[in-house]
């Protein structure tokens, strides 16, 4: 494999060491880009995210990526988007009123209640639901304040608990979208990226 073989969109609002330094165990070095011809063309790519939706989206906007990434998405190319990336990839988010998301996922992303620690940081269980390819049960690490709040109708995934269940994953073709870091998240994290790069 070429190193462009796995392509990080640089966002502008991620902290992508960790990402990189997992890629690089697995012996597929990933590396960022910008680029729209890239983007068509990688075998991979990570929307990654750490940083505020309006932030993101923007960047996304700004840079000309919005559209060619929902044309990978709905084509099916295998696509992998972490934390903030997860939220980016819904219609809206309570974070950023008034900014639309790519609006690949038909879901509007909430805040968590002050009855639970807000941020939500360390280990989670996620447990996959029904005919979830690629996730398996397993305890991952989260730090998020938002997020979806249940599976939207033809997307398979896994969920947690925190403010009661929300989701902690979502599947579709060979899009892979974690709310947790899997690069974070030991052997159970490596695995999980394993699998989605043989897809």
């Amino acid at each position: 494999m070429t190193e462009a073989s796995v392509l990080i969109i640089d966002t502008g609002v991620a902290n992508i060491a960790s990402l990189l330094a997992a890629f690089e165990r697995l012996g597929r070095p990933a590396r960022l880009t910008d680029s729209v011809v890239e983007l068509g063309d990688a075998a991979h790519v990570v929307l990654p995210g750490v940083g505020a939706f309006r932030a993101g989206m923007e960047r996304l906007t700004g840079a000309g990526l919005a559209e060619p990434l929902r044309r990978r998405i709905d084509a099916g190319r295998p696509t992998l988007a972490v934390c903030l990336g997860l939220q980016l990839l819904c219609e809206a988010s309570e974070e950023s009123p008034g900014v639309e998301g790519l609006g690949v996922v038909p879901a509007r992303v909430t805040r968590y209640s002050d009855a639970v620690r807000v941020p939500q940081f360390g280990w989670n269980e996620v447990e996959p639901g029904e005919g979830a390819a690629l996730l398996e049960p397993g305890f991952a690490y989260f730090a998020n304040s938002f997020r979806i709040e249940r599976l939207p109708n033809g997307w398979t995934g896994a969920t947690a608990d925190h403010d009661g269940p929300f989701v902690a994953a979502l599947e579709r073709d060979d899009l892979l979208g974690c709310q947790f870091h899997p690069e974070l998240s030991g052997q159970w994290g490596s695995a999980l990226l394993g699998r989605w790069l043989q897809r």
